[in-house]
């Protein structure tokens, strides 16, 4: 029998992908008999994120611990260091996996100071995009790439989400000295059943964090393109919360959408994707994206950026894909809506998707990776 592990997942942001990964990781994980912990910033998340916390913390032997932390490098970093590190350091665990640029950091240096008191600690890192899409060519990503080539010594296993993430990885901050493998994002078997959409349901949902990465600027300025196009203004729900989010209120006012636009807070994804006849995921960068698998296995037709790991998904030569560009967008837009019984026949099929991207098979092969840096 398998030995039973203290694991600590730690990261910064408690929404979107990296949450959404670690949330299907420690059910995983509790279910394969481990002593799981989270402990990630307290400033941000709302309401729906409490709520998930308040589900996952009568499974969790470790406990889930909130501290504020810092998005960027500064004065108060070291104090928020310090305070996560007590927290750690009281956990004592076998694991310690940091996701996210933050996470990873506070998992890697903060393994390494466990390792000089008492017996080994995993140290891993999942980067989920984080530092790798800044510009090698800006100071600031040349610091970052800097830092990263210096953390890999404090490394003992990388885990990417997709062929794309370790490319870029390679590109811009060199070859890993260190073990690295390729793990895709999972969905449990229940996300595999297929999602009524709602009699009064929207053409288009956009649905994610409300932030330029993302793209809610582009699925906007493609809305109002499109409509022109149909002759008929489209209609879209915009669901999720985030700093920009003001902005986008204002861009739907400007282009005169208003009354075509409903905005909501976060909710759970097979909800959201009742509301309308099309996904948009019109991100200038993603590593690999959730929200693509979710959708595409609940039998949803898509538009998508072909930007990291997403080509992954859909196959390179996709015509579900697009530039991240308002009017290649309207063009696509045109296209599914016209026919939408022939365009949803281009989307990737269920059983393949199950068996490249299932829950089982990413915990299975992250379990695998602790272990063997445990050298257990």
């Amino acid at each position: 029998m398998a030995a039973h592990l203290r694991i600590v997942h730690c990261f910064r942001s408690p929404v979107g992908g990296i949450f959404r990964h670690v949330r299907d990781l420690t059910e995983a994980q509790v279910a394969a008999g481990h002593s799981v912990g989270i402990v990630c910033d307290s400033t941000t998340g709302g309401d729906y994120e409490e709520r998930l916390f308040e589900a996952m913390k009568e499974s969790l032997a470790l406990g889930i611990h909130r501290t504020p932390m810092q998005r960027h490098i500064g004065p108060g970093d070291l104090a928020a260091a310090w305070r996560t590190y007590g927290i750690i350091k009281e956990l004592r665990p076998d694991v310690l996996h940091g996701h996210g640029a933050k996470g990873g950091a506070y998992a890697r240096l903060f393994g390494s100071l466990l390792r000089v008191s008492r017996s080994r600690v995993a140290r891993l890192y999942s980067p989920h995009g984080g530092s790798l899409h800044y510009d090698e060519t800006t100071a600031t990503g040349k610091l970052f790439f800097a830092l990263e080539r210096f953390m890999a010594h404090f490394t003992d296993c990388l885990l990417f989400v997709s062929d794309y993430e370790r490319k870029t990885y390679r590109r811009k901050v060199g070859e890993p000295p260190i073990p690295n493998r390729l793990v895709y994002n999972g969905l449990r078997a229940v996300e595999f059943e297929p999602v009524a959409t709602a009699a009064d349901a929207a053409d288009l949902l956009y649905i994610g964090m409300m932030r330029d990465l993302k793209g809610p600027d582009i699925f906007i300025d493609a809305l109002a393109l499109a409509g022109i196009e149909f002759g008929r203004p489209l209609s879209a729900v915009m669901v999720g919360d985030g700093d920009d989010l003001p902005r986008y209120h204002a861009q739907v006012e400007r282009l005169g959408l208003t009354n075509h636009v409903r905005f909501l807070p976060p909710m759970p994804a097979r909800q959201a994707f009742a509301l309308a006849e099309l996904i948009v995921v019109p991100s200038r960068a993603e590593a690999m994206p959730y929200i693509v698998l979710e959708a595409l296995a609940a039998g949803m037709p898509m538009i998508a950026t072909a930007v990291g790991g997403i080509p992954e998904i859909f196959g390179e030569d996709s015509p579900a894909l697009i530039r991240p560009d308002a009017g290649q967008l309207a063009d696509k837009l045109g296209l599914a809506l016209n026919d939408p019984g022939a365009y949803r026949k281009i989307m990737p099929q269920g059983d393949e998707l199950k068996a490249r991207f299932g829950a089982d098979v990413m915990a299975a092969e992250i379990e695998k990776a602790y272990f063997a840096a445990l050298k257990l």
